[in-house]
């Protein structure tokens, strides 16, 4: 017997629509005790995923909504358990007095995750596709939301599961032979198997190769406007977010610490950084922020340095345009771009944009072109490695490999080599979870929302 969790699986602010999800064994028990169906049959005669209209009432009576049910018998259900969920109208007070009479009759709290925890052990999905719902629920992007679902789809675990399929039938034939000597079983020799040991090595070296790109997905890519104080930093923060973050006035060091904000342009996920403009200054707090400026330069996958394209340019422009040459990406804008400038006189191997913050002029063609330094990587949904979890097991399964092909190189004897396909499948099986520790299982849900 199963405990019977609950909880509620939407927001927690007033909407159209508020869900409440039950699992467990007496999932559909306790929802015949408040849910009463129009047609008159309990939910218990109902097939499963079929909606069913109905008023929803206290252990009292009394009426709570007018909503919608539907239940899943297990093992054929998300958690592999007998499932319920109401559809409600989306008052978080109804919500809530809805689950107090369900755990009146015997549920429980859900935990984080808990939902998909089930699914995970009762073999519902791959600790892959588990995860891949947390990205999904998280995703700031539609790159992003795709490769979750490809995730969730089982892309990654697919590719895991052929290696692990394919060392399988290495070591049994070695172990075959080995216990059984005298059973009419093909010799084994290594050589037979140096091409499956080369393409499996292969495919973890092209999934490797996406993580750095993954990493950008998942966290954004940390990104910095630098300029001097009045450069149109500020301005341009709140031109490219469509609303005023940042103050902006034309008193020079009006920002004096850094502002962070997330930006979506296309497929690109910018953590943007508005700095202290660089400058020399005797204001200890402005110089505390020219400092968090600079180190907010030193990290920033992507450097914009703005320049005031009405004026001169001067020194302290030219180091800035400098540093952002010497950043991964970087790019240089000539602001104010509405009291005319002079894209001339900038030299630099970086591409200029001209622009306005305070007409618009030139934002959608930055965009365009911060967007291009980042493209999408011709890899298929799914199979971008964005889970720091899952490089490391690829990596080490990756080690194990190419130690395995080595020492077969060598000449190295059969056991010696079955050692290091070993520990790449232990490593695999970590990824889709069929070795993962329990500890790490917990950690991986504690991720997750309430509810799902």
């Amino acid at each position: 017997m199963s405990d019977t969790i609950a909880a509620i699986a939407t927001g927690s602010q007033v909407s159209a629509i508020g869900i409440i999800r039950l699992s467990g064994d007496r999932a559909i028990s306790i929802v015949d005790s408040l849910f009463f169906p129009a047609s008159g049959k309990p939910m218990r005669d109902s097939e499963s995923r079929k909606l069913v209209y109905g008023s929803l009432r206290d252990r009292k009576g009394e009426l709570l909504d007018l909503c919608l049910c539907t239940i899943s018998r297990g093992p054929n259900s998300y958690t592999g358990e007998d499932t319920a969920e109401l559809q409600c109208h989306g008052s978080p007070v109804v919500l809530r007095a809805v689950l107090e009479e369900i755990f009146a009759l015997g549920a429980r709290q859900a935990g984080p995750g808990e939902f998909t925890k089930r699914a995970f052990l009762n073999g519902r999905m791959a600790l892959t596709a588990a995860e891949a719902v947390a990205d999904m629920i998280d995703a700031e992007s539609v790159e992003y939301a795709k490769n979750a679902a490809g995730q969730l789809s089982g892309a990654i675990d697919q590719k895991a599961e052929d290696i692990y399929s394919a060392l399988t039938d290495i070591s049994a034939h070695y172990h075959a032979v080995l216990d059984y000597p005298d059973e009419d079983i093909e010799d084994f020799r290594l050589a037979v198997y140096r091409d499956t040991l080369a393409q499996a090595i292969q495919t973890l070296r092209a999934l490797m190769s996406t993580f750095e790109r993954g990493k950008l997905m998942h966290s954004g890519i940390p990104a910095a406007i630098v300029g001097r104080p009045n450069a149109g930093k500020s301005s341009l923060l709140n031109a490219l977010l469509g609303y005023d973050r940042a103050i902006v006035t034309a008193v020079p060091g009006t920002t004096r610490d850094t502002i962070e904000e997330k930006l979506r342009i296309g497929s690109v996920c910018l953590r943007l950084t508005d700095t202290a403009g660089i400058r020399d200054t005797e204001d200890e707090v402005e110089r505390i922020g020219v400092q968090r400026s600079r180190s907010a330069m030193e990290r920033a996958m992507l450097v914009i340095a703005v320049v005031d394209g009405s004026v001169e340019l001067t020194d302290e422009d030219r180091e800035i345009i400098s540093a952002a040459e010497r950043a991964p990406k970087g790019i240089v804008v000539l602001s104010k771009r509405d009291l005319g400038v002079n894209s001339g006189a900038v030299d630099t191997r970086l591409p200029v944009a001209e622009l306005s913050s305070v007409t618009g002029e030139g934002i959608e063609e930055l965009e365009k072109a911060i967007s291009a330094m980042f493209p999408v990587p011709p890899v298929p949904a799914g199979e971008i490695l964005t889970n720091s979890r899952h490089a490391e097991a690829v990596k080490r399964a990756l080690d194990y490999l190419e130690a395995a092909l080595e020492a077969m190189n060598l000449g190295m004897t059969p056991d010696i080599v079955l050692t290091e396909t070993e520990g790449a499948m232990a490593a695999l099986g970590e990824l889709n979870g069929r070795t993962v520790r329990e500890d790490v299982t917990n950690r991986i849900f504690q991720r997750f929302c309430v509810g799902k």
